[in-house]
């Protein structure tokens, strides 16, 4: 058999995914997993529907990480040519499996697939912006979820969810998020890191990420960190994301009297160096599935606070690898954060061991190996995939040297 033929029998995955604005964590797997699933014998693309301002913010960070990015334009919920235009690529594309990433995703796959023959995975990131809209969503998804032939859930709640909705559980899967622990790695110092992205501030700098929406709970942390001021304890916060409350959240920031501590930077390009500039991160969230930025974080030494909500007692150990609190308790976060601003042995000892948690249990290719395996699962083929020292060769670029911090470089 030729190169050339069996190249063309290599499954094609078509993951699809509809956005507003830069989008959110799924896009960071999203856009990072055909590099990692091409050494294990499957190629894929990116099919993102978006609307004509969206554009040119999402192909050129498709293009940073050279995630091959099919682009198709989405005049909102009439546009009902949506159908033939992504049907059209699947069979310029010869698409295998479809992977849906939301409920809009997931209904046209189930159109699609009347007039293109391919396997149907989705994967369950969670619904966590409530409007009046999310009961709608929900019906939609949980229509299109029961159709399809695998089911990918990145936290315990979204399985039992699933499993609850009707899809059986040869079909659903647990597959948490994870990192690309060669990419997310500490390269320089916290004050080396300020100085790279021009901060000056010489207190204990807290960080959060985010959507600036409700779910977040950016009120509560923004009145814990009041509190802490007026307490006199040396803190500032950072908030990186847009979105709706950015007016009322901005407006309680000049209530409570801490605008020269509290600040809404907005959109944050590159992440990794704002995760080396802060001492703590903070995610206040009510509503999460297993955040990527939680990931991130502790992956780059950064110690964290989170909320014990969904999938994140899996992955913290409470005072071992990060802080696990009460959610929507402004007096929760005021505690955490005022003991690890207190104590920098302790914000070492959680670093260290949130370092040690991704590189074993959070790695990004194991998480993609899985993926593969519910793709062969779909297809029905006992797929082969390389032995792991040899995919893990392919995907290896560079340095992988992460540099710990000491108390005396924070």
């Amino acid at each position: 058999m030729s190169s050339s033929d069996q190249l063309s029998q290599r499954p094609v995955v078509l993951h699809a995914r509809c956005i507003s604005g830069l989008g959110g964590g799924p896009e960071k797997t999203i856009l990072n997993s055909p590099r990692f699933l091409r050494p294990l014998g499957f190629d894929s693309y990116c099919a993102y529907l978006h609307s004509k301002a969206d554009g040119p913010d999402l192909i050129a960070r498709a293009n940073e990480i050279k995630a091959p990015f099919l682009s198709v334009l989405d005049n909102g919920p009439f546009d009902f040519g949506i159908v033939k235009r992504i049907t059209e690529i699947c069979r310029a594309k010869n698409v295998t499996i479809w992977h849906g990433h939301d409920y809009k995703t997931d209904l046209l796959g189930l159109w699609v697939r009347r007039r293109w023959p391919m396997k149907l995975v989705t994967t369950v990131h969670g619904w966590v912006q409530h409007t009046w809209k999310t009961p709608l969503y929900y019906a939609i998804d949980r229509f299109a979820i029961r159709r399809y032939d695998q089911v990918i859930c990145v936290s315990e709640d979204l399985y039992e969810q699933c499993l609850g909705m009707g899809v059986s559980d040869d079909r659903c899967h647990l597959i948490q998020n994870a990192i690309d622990t060669h990419e997310f790695r500490r390269t320089m110092s916290v004050c080396d890191a300020r100085d790279a992205v021009g901060w000056d501030e010489t207190t204990i700098v807290l960080g959060a990420v985010g959507r600036l929406s409700p779910e977040k709970g950016f009120d509560l942390l923004i009145r814990a960190v009041s509190q802490l001021i007026d307490s006199g304890v040396r803190v500032c916060l950072k908030i990186a994301g847009e979105g709706a409350e950015q007016a009322s959240l901005e407006q309680l920031i000049r209530e409570l009297g801490c605008t020269q501590h509290v600040q809404l930077i907005g959109h944050v390009k590159d992440i990794k160096l704002f995760f080396q500039a802060i001492d703590i991160f903070v995610l206040s969230s009510l509503r999460e599935g297993l955040p990527n930025v939680v990931l991130e974080s502790m992956a780059m030494g950064t110690p964290v606070i989170a909320t014990r909500i969904a999938g994140l007692p899996n992955l913290i150990e409470n005072d071992h690898n990060g802080k696990l609190i009460d959610p929507e308790s402004v007096p929760a976060l005021y505690d955490a954060i005022a003991d690890l601003a207190g104590s920098p042995e302790s914000c070492d000892r959680l670093s260290s061991n949130a370092r040690t948690t991704i590189e074993s249990s959070f790695n990004f290719e194991h998480r993609m190996r899985r993926v593969a395996d519910v793709y062969a699962r779909a297809i029905g083929n006992p797929w082969e995939c390389p032995p792991v020292d040899s995919a893990t060769n392919a995907l290896q670029q560079g340095s992988n040297r992460h540099i710990p911090l000491s108390a005396s470089q924070r």
